[in-house]
């Protein structure tokens, strides 16, 4: 263990504390939802910024509203190790998911600092602003932009009011055309290092604080449109109808049949929108969201034909006409072998008989994007009954401090390596 690092009860007051804070953010009153480029996500910017200055980093909101801040190492404007994760959130969602690497990176830090810890690279701590790509059809985008590979057309994408993504950037204060500019050098970027909440039950069961991230499961979204034809609810005969509900109704079941015939792999239909959406009349057209995840990148290609092809049946039987449009395609991501070694060292030297448990993760996250730049690893911690994107998200204060302990020794353990 590092001398004159804060013990992990101490670190865990802290980073709940910072939680409290950065919390207070929320597009609605009683619940947290902070989407990307809302109102919101501006003013916990803003906090964060704040939070990055007051632990030692040079801070600032980039052009497409990641939080960057960072401390040079002996050689300005050379290498760094970036800490990162996100502040957005889903609608009513919990306290943890992201919000803690963010605060993990930030206290880390100002720990380092204190210590009086000379780093031979520089450290960084980054704030993404769209992970959970809850408003815009995008997958990872500002992650992805530090990565270098921003998708233009993502600036002409739409959330469910109409806005474009482009303008909604511009009314946040951010700029469209310096996306570009944001992509890091290869080789500028020498590790990445994300703190996130496990999002499952795995460490719970086994009685473990935290475990380190094996591989990202590959996931594949899509929007769907089922069009089929309006008529009085009174009117229209049975036989005669082209309910475009009852048509998505049975796609999502076919959905449910599919995933589960594939082992490991998980299909869900997370939110349906009809029109006209009357009680009195037959639904002329729906539009619903697929999301399907594997550990496999094959697993995954055969769930995407086996839907392309039942979800064709139902229409043709069914006499509606169907539109999928995928709009994010990951592959799976194995997380860096070295880094995963450096965590566990962390671990070890982070004391408490900490087992470095091995998982992989079912959630897409910011190491996704971030892994085609440079090696990067995932530290997850204990989350209560592996609950998430739910306010009722919770967590031990000490599973907190036992986390950022690790990344501190793991970040001094990369400190001492040659490579």
């Amino acid at each position: 263990m590092i001398p004159n690092l804060p013990s992990a009860a101490v670190l865990g007051a802290r980073a709940f504390a910072a939680l409290q804070g950065l919390n207070r953010f929320t597009d609605e009153p009683g619940k947290l939802t902070r989407l990307y480029l809302s109102p919101a996500h501006r003013q916990a910017a803003e906090w964060t910024k704040g939070a990055m200055e007051v632990a030692g980093l040079s801070a600032f909101i980039d052009a497409a509203g990641s939080v960057q801040g960072r401390r040079d190492g002996p050689v300005p404007g050379g290498p760094c190790v970036i800490i990162g994760s996100h502040i957005d959130t889903v609608k009513d969602g919990g306290r943890f998911d992201g919000n803690l690497g963010v605060v993990a990176g930030i206290l880390a830090a100002q720990a380092l600092r204190d210590a009086g810890i000379v780093l031979p690279f520089a450290l960084e701590v980054v704030a993404f602003g769209d992970e959970e790509n809850v408003r815009f059809p995008t997958h990872l985008s500002t992650s992805a932009a530090l990565a270098g590979h921003y998708d233009p057309d993502w600036l002409d994408g739409r959330d469910a009011e109409g806005t474009r993504l482009a303008d909604a950037l511009v009314a946040f204060g951010g700029d469209p055309s310096g996306i570009a500019a944001l992509a890091r050098k290869p080789g500028s970027v020498k590790a990445y290092l994300e703190v996130h909440i496990e999002q499952g039950p795995v460490l719970e069961v086994e009685g473990e604080a935290v475990g380190i991230v094996t591989a990202i499961n590959a996931q594949r979204r899509a929007r769907v449109r089922v069009t089929g034809e309006a008529g009085h609810a009174g009117t229209v005969p049975m036989p005669l109808r082209k309910d475009a509900l009852t048509a998505s109704a049975e796609m999502a079941l076919a959905l449910e049949s599919i995933a589960a015939g594939h082992e490991q792999a998980v299909g869900t239909v997370g939110t349906f929108r009809v029109d006209p959406g009357a009680a009195n009349v037959v639904p002329g057209a729906v539009e619903f969201t697929v999301d399907i995840r594997s550990p496999s990148n094959e697993t995954l290609a055969s769930l995407d034909l086996a839907i392309r092809s039942r979800f064709g049946e139902i229409a043709a039987r069914r006499g509606v006409s169907l539109d999928i449009a995928f709009y994010t395609n990951a592959l799976a991501v194995p997380m860096d072998p070295g880094l995963q070694e450096a965590l566990a060292v962390g671990a070890a030297r982070a004391g408490g008989n900490l087992a470095a448990r091995r998982l992989p993760s079912g959630a897409a996250h910011d190491a996704m994007a971030m892994a085609s730049l440079c090696p990067s690893a995932m530290l997850f911690v204990r989350n209560e009954k592996g609950v998430s994107h739910s306010p009722l998200e919770n967590m031990a204060e000490a599973d907190a401090g036992t986390a950022i302990r690790v990344l501190l020794e793991a970040i001094v353990e990369l400190a001492r390596r040659k490579d």
